[in-house]
């Protein structure tokens, strides 16, 4: 059985209502294409499990998760079990639009690019906590990363299949796929893409993400420049903590040995804590180095369990 040249990944989360609109404009949008839908469903409490049944095709899969685990989790289940040559991703509320798909299809094919990300120009969200939140989420991004896109939480994108099935997503890093496909060495451009407002269900997602966001990008940073290399990070702090230290006991060696007084003087405490802070951060420096040559040696694992795959007729 040959290849299809595209999979599209759809996570849906309690979408019940958006099933039959989603898969109806899904497979039309998608009919001059040799495609594959995958769709996974993230532990939902409603009928979306049944709804996908009814619904879907032939060239349907359904992932069914035995419980939720995220949005970042169901979007690597599915990358995981992708076979076309390009993956497609979206979300299952029909904001996004299938439609767009085949065009930015042709753009990865006919330009040459690893990853086509879709940018909202016309977004149909709520400006104080949809809107307002992303613009400062996606300004610090891009300056933080270097990685300069305008629309980090569009969800709809197309990417080459060896750079999404080799990017590593876990936790609730989707919002920085586009800096884990550029570690991959992906050649990335964005174009305009539909939205539309959500007319079923409900958002999942609020103000209180922004500061996950942001959590999340202390640790992408970390992943961007030292993921490979924590000793340079843990060890240049170390060894700057240490040289502190040193300076301060090193002081304190001589005004005591001129004389003078140093017991119980807060600068004598200060000066051991850098001392043992530099130890302790250079130790961990080395302890990450070994975890990260256990992490590319070991065996590749999952971050998911499915309870059970259906396969469309």
């Amino acid at each position: 059985m040959t290849k299809p040249l595209i999979s599209v990944v759809i996570t849906v989360y309690n979408e019940e209502e958006n099933i039959k609109p989603l898969l109806d404009a899904t497979y039309d949008a998608l009919k001059e294409i040799d495609y594959e839908v995958i769709l996974i469903e993230d532990g939902s409490t409603d009928q979306t499990v049944s709804e996908v049944k009814k619904y879907a095709n032939n060239r349907t899969k359904l992932i069914i998760f035995n419980k939720n685990y995220g949005q970042t989790t169901a979007l690597a289940a599915g990358i995981d079990m992708a076979e076309g040559e390009y993956i497609a991703t979206m979300d299952g509320d029909l904001q996004n639009d299938p439609t767009d798909i085949p065009g930015m299809l042709r753009k990865a094919i006919d330009e040459g690019w690893d990853v086509v990300a879709g940018r909202r120009a016309n977004r149909k969200d709520g400006f104080v906590l949809r809107k307002f939140p992303s613009k400062i989420a996606n300004y610090i991004i891009r300056q933080s990363t270097k990685v300069y896109l305008n629309d980090y939480g569009c969800s709809l994108r197309v990417y080459r299949a060896n750079i999404a099935q080799n990017m590593g997503l876990y936790g609730e890093l989707h919002r920085f796929i586009p800096v884990l496909a550029k570690q991959e060495g992906a050649s990335m451009t964005e174009i305009d893409v539909k939205h539309h407002p959500r007319i079923h269900g409900t958002s999942k997602y609020g103000l209180s993400r922004t500061f996950k966001v942001m959590a999340d990008l202390i640790l992408m940073l970390f992943f961007q420049k030292y993921f490979q290399r924590p000793i340079h990070i843990f060890g240049t702090l170390g060894l700057l903590s240490l040289l502190i230290g040193f300076v301060i006991n090193f002081y304190l060696l001589v005004e005591k040995i001129m004389g003078g007084d140093i017991w119980g003087r807060p600068i004598l405490l200060l000066g051991f804590i850098f001392l043992l802070a530099g130890i302790q951060l250079i130790t961990t420096g080395i302890i990450a180095e070994i975890i990260i040559r256990t992490y590319f040696e070991s065996q590749d694992k999952k971050t998911y369990k499915i309870k059970s795959v259906y396969q469309g007729e």
